[in-house]
This record gives C-alpha cells, sequence and structure tokens, in this order.
C-alpha cells in the first residue's frame, strides 16, 4: 500500500524534527565544551578544581597508552550495573510490599522520606570503615543512593493505579496478588522505566 503525499510530508517532517534535535543536542554539548575551555584558560574558573576539556584529553589519553584505561572503565562498569540491578530488584520487591502492607507502608513512609534526604555521600567515611576500602564499600555506596528513589518511585506509580479497574478485579473475587499483576504492574510500566533511568544514573554517581 503506497503512502499518500500527505502521509509522506508528514513523516519527512518527524524525520526532520528528530535531525534537528540531535543537531541542537551536539551544538550544546561543544558550546558547553567550548565555553568551559576559555573559562579555565583565562582563570575565570579555577582549573585546578574545574579542570579542563583539554585536560581531561590528555588524561584520557595517558591512561590509554599506560593500559588503565580500559581497566578503569571496566571496574567502573561493573560496579554500576551490580548496584543498578541490587537498586532495582531491591526496590521493586519492597515497592510491592508496601503496596500489599498499607500499615507498613504508612509505619515505614517517613523513614523513607528521611533516608532520601540524608547527604548519603558523607556517610561514605563511616562505610569505609564498615566494610573496608574495596568494591564493596563502592557498591554498598551506590546502592544507598539509588535504593531509596527507586522504593519512593515504584511504590507512588503502584498508588496511580486506576482505582475502578481494581474494584472490577476485586468485583470479579480477583486475588491480591492477580490484582498486582494484572494491573497495578502493568499500569506501572512507565513508572518503572523511569525509575530504571533515574536508577542507573543515582547508581553511576554512587559509583
Amino acid at each position: 500500500m503506497s503512502m499518500s503525499k500527505e502521509q509522506k510530508e508528514y513523516l519527512t517532517k518527524i524525520k526532520r524534527n528528530r535531525v534537528w534535535i540531535i543537531i541542537t543536542q551536539i551544538t550544546i554539548v561543544l558550546l558547553f565544551l567550548f565555553l568551559w575551555q576559555i573559562l579555565s584558560d583565562k582563570k575565570i574558573i579555577n582549573p585546578f578544581i574545574f579542570s579542563s576539556p583539554k585536560k581531561i584529553m590528555e588524561t584520557f589519553i595517558s591512561l590509554y597508552r599506560n593500559y588503565h584505561l580500559f581497566s578503569h572503565i571496566f571496574t567502573t562498569i561493573y560496579e554500576t550495573l551490580i548496584a543498578f540491578l541490587l537498586g532495582i530488584t531491591l526496590g521493586f520487591l519492597l515497592a510491592i510490599i508496601l503496596y500489599q502492607f498499607k500499615t507498613l507502608a504508612r509505619i515505614i513512609d517517613p523513614f523513607l522520606t528521611m533516608l532520601n534526604s540524608l547527604p548519603k555521600v558523607a556517610l561514605g567515611p563511616i562505610i569505609i570503615i564498615w566494610t573496608g576500602a574495596n568494591v564493596k564499600s563502592i557498591i554498598t555506596m551506590a546502592l544507598l543512593i539509588n535504593l531509596i528513589i527507586s522504593i519512593i518511585t515504584i511504590y507512588n506509580g503502584f498508588l496511580n493505579t486506576d482505582t475502578y479497574k481494581i474494584k472490577l478485579l476485586k468485583s470479579f473475587k480477583a486475588s491480591n496478588f492477580q490484582i498486582l499483576k494484572e494491573v497495578v504492574i502493568p499500569a506501572s510500566y512507565r513508572t518503572i522505566i523511569s525509575s530504571l533511568k533515574i536508577n542507573i544514573s543515582m547508581s553511576l554517581i554512587g559509583t
């Protein structure tokens, strides 16, 4: 089935819009790097604290020549993925538990808010004392940063499920597990995906 002229024009417009967005994003990044380098060269910002794109590139080249670059990249990716998988798995399971047990959720809610507001990076020295200066301390730090956010985000997604759909299933004698499986989780797909995006960035920050 051939497309009409209007359909082709519409698809062309969408493609042009995507290309324009990509070009704009690349331009913003290049301008940011250019301004960063200029400000660093002119000593407007402290180059020791903020560094510069040129110095970062020189460090990359030095690490590559000394065969350390890929080792550092692999270690960072490994620690980030472990923290990410642990955070999203535990966050999802704990969000389900809180959703199923409303009284428990009310008890835990203020503590979750309090833990989420803690400056977790400041706990770094304590974590190092507990677990040692090793991979465990890094993963623990990343997990502390991403877990609470995952729980809160997914749990709130569960709470925003259409109540009429839940009542409909209850009228058909559906169990809590069936409601969770057939309505609550499918209705929260977008929230879960958003939580995945937040979780991976928080895991990288923690690492």
